[in-house]
């Protein structure tokens, strides 16, 4: 990061198999989030779709045109925007993560790991890399929700130098303090802002409390959303990461001799 980042999260309630409907809430979001100054604006998991599995082949074929829309807002805008849609390759289907930066698509990341507990690994193919992305704001580390709960991923991301780790979700109740307790825990040890936007409202048998939040890099939580469509903003301050960093050098301090490669 050369300066502050002010960020944003668009959380809204995913209509689901709804692409016109959730494209259109999207911009709308996306639009006022850049008339208050956002840098970023990060949506939420499968946000065109949702997990909508009996379409989402057919519902993926439009992830291509959205692309496009994303790249043309971004350069309209002049802003970042993450975001995780439907990626049809082959016979394969994957939930990925696209970084658009000065109308550009720059960086894409396909989910690592996926969430059996609830059968996505039945639907959807795992990704296979990382995804550090240097964009216009600074270097950019993505995941996207049940990524949370592995800390190898994050620690990786900080080593290949990440600043701002941008995470979209669906995440459900009951598990409201899982998340906010592993959001701030993936920002405090590894020394950097956190960006996680969760969906809200109910899909089918899910209930999906929003609490979409921007984390500083010392744990902060700087913004946090209730359960209804909103957008969050708040400023990234690079000056308080660095100094942080200085006051406890974790990384200096690190001993992979020891630890190494966990198997």
């Amino acid at each position: 990061m050369k300066q502050d980042v002010t960020a944003s999260i668009i959380q809204f309630n995913i209509a689901l198999g709804d692409v016109q409907t959730n494209l259109a809430t999207a911009i709308a979001g996306i639009k006022r989030a850049a008339s208050q100054g956002a840098q970023l604006a990060v949506l939420p998991e499968m946000w065109s779709t949702g997990y909508d599995y009996r379409h989402l082949a057919q519902l993926a074929e439009e992830t291509p045109r959205i692309l496009l829309t994303l790249q043309t807002l971004a350069l309209d805008l002049k802003l970042v925007i993450v975001g995780s849609l439907p990626e049809k390759n082959g016979d394969s289907l994957y939930n990925s993560l696209y970084v658009i930066d000065n109308g550009q698509q720059v960086g894409k990341y396909r989910k690592l790991h996926l969430f059996s507990t609830m059968g996505e690994d039945r639907f959807l193919s795992a990704g296979h890399q990382c995804c550090v992305v240097p964009t216009t704001i600074g270097r950019l580390g993505v995941a996207i929700c049940y990524d949370l709960r592995f800390p190898e991923l994050f620690r990786k991301m900080a080593l290949e130098g990440a600043e701002i780790i941008c995470l979209p979700a669906e995440w459900p109740k009951p598990r409201q303090e899982h998340w906010r307790t592993l959001l701030r825990a993936r920002a405090i040890e590894n020394q950097l802002f956190i960006a996680a936007a969760n969906c809200c409202g109910i899909q089918g048998k899910l209930d999906f409390f929003g609490m979409s939040m921007l984390i500083s890099a010392r744990g902060d939580v700087l913004a946090e959303s209730g359960e209804v469509n909103t957008e969050l903003i708040a400023t990234f301050e690079r000056e308080e990461m660095i100094k942080y960093r200085s006051q406890i050098p974790c990384f200096h301090d690190r001993r992979p001799e020891v630890y190494g490669t966990l198997p």
